[in-house]
Formats: structure tokens, sequence, C-alpha cells
């Protein structure tokens, strides 16, 4: 079995592909809202306990899909096949889920600590697997393992503290006290990789932890405030 079976999902970061066939779901004063990007203020974050996450299921995978674009088979695909991993990662110990809301959901964010031990580490070998394992151990690790928000999100104002991708990942990492965030991206996801690291992400080897040998995945970290 290759090494990388072993790995967590990689990151769920919506595709971006150009929408058709079905028709978007606009909120209120939509078109004033598309020429701004997660002002300082206006969406509400809070986090939702397992059992709100169940029961807003539907919706956080309609606004996947939505976000995702494509016809209508893709948007189908798209939100299926996320929801699959939301279902498995919300079955983690210390999954945690934040949203952001103004009169509707606007995005979200989620992840979970890494425990030191497990399959999730089967496939790190080396300097990086000694050093992410000290940081597991000691609680400081914190996996984020999806980020849902509007493209305009991805597009503009992608360094300010209140982008609102930004302002969603430091609260994860913020509400369990993480030394560090940690995500894998498909390495042929070059769109994904640019995105995350315009949000302030880094490759391992940028920063504290090694640097990671040609794989099928980057490792991207994510330092506490950023």
């Amino acid at each position: 079995m290759p090494a990388h079976a072993f790995l967590p999902t990689t990151l769920a970061l919506p595709a971006l592909q150009p929408a058709r066939g079905r028709p978007r779901t606009l909120r209120p004063d939509s078109a004033k809202a598309e020429r701004r990007s997660s002002p300082e203020v206006a969406e509400r974050v809070r986090p939702l306990t397992r059992g709100q996450v169940a029961d807003r299921l539907q919706e956080l995978g309609d606004l996947y899909a939505e976000t995702s674009g494509g016809d209508a088979w893709a948007w189908n695909q798209a939100r299926a096949t996320f929801l699959r991993r939301l279902a498995a990662d919300a079955r983690r110990p210390g999954f945690s889920l934040l949203i952001a809301e103004t009169t509707a959901l606007a995005g979200y964010a989620y992840g979970f600590p890494a425990a030191d031990a497990g399959p999730w580490w089967a496939g790190f070998g080396g300097p990086l697997r000694g050093s992410l394992l000290r940081r597991a151990a000691s609680g400081g690790l914190f996996v984020v393992s999806g980020i849902v928000v509007p493209p305009r999100v991805r597009r503009e104002y992608r360094d300010q503290v209140w982008n609102l991708a930004r302002r969603l990942q430091r609260r994860l990492l913020a509400d369990h006290g993480a030394a560090l965030g940690v995500a894998l991206v498909d390495a042929r996801d070059a769109r994904t990789v640019e995105t995350m690291r315009s949000w302030g992400w880094r490759n391992a080897g940028d920063d504290t932890l090694p640097a990671v040998p040609p794989g099928p995945f980057r490792v991207l970290v994510l330092a506490p405030g950023t």
C-alpha cells in the first residue's frame, strides 16, 4: 500500500469551476456584497456543536457546491463527495467547525487537533514526522481540513486581517490554543496552494518545520495570529 494512502484527506477548498446549470443562492444585497470581501463587520463567526453540524449538513454541502461552481452534474458530485469527507472528519476527536453568518451562511472552516499516534502519521517520515509528532504530543498542532468561503474572498484583500478566510483559520487555531496549523494539499493543485499562501500559509521548510521531499502532497503550515 503506498504511504500516502495513510494520510488524512487533503484540504477541502472549493474548485471554482465556471457556474452553469444551477442558479446561485443569493442573499439580499448580494450584488453589493460581491464588490467587497469580508469587511471588518458583517459576518458573525461562531462554533457549531456536533449536533448542530449534523443538523446543518445539507446547508454546509450546498454552500460548498455553490462556491465550487460547475454544471448540475458537477454540483451534485462535488456536494456528495464533500459531505462524505466532512462526515468522516466530524467523527475525529476534538473536531471543530466555525461558521460565519449574516442573515444566511456566509462561509465556514473546520479541522481537528492532531493526536500523537494513529494512521494520520503513517505516511510521514524522517525529520518532518518527528517535528510534527513533538508538536502533537504537546497538544499544539491543529489540522485545518476545510475552508469554504465565497470566491471573492479568494480574490480580494487576501492579505487583510479581516479577510473572512483569515478570520476563520485564525479563530480555529486560537480556540484550540494551537502552536501551529497544518494542512495537506494535493501537489498538483497549484491554485489551492497559491490561495492558501495568500492567506498566510507557508510550505513546510519555509518556517519551523523541515522541508518535505517531493511527493503527492504539499504540507502547509500556519502560525497563530496570521
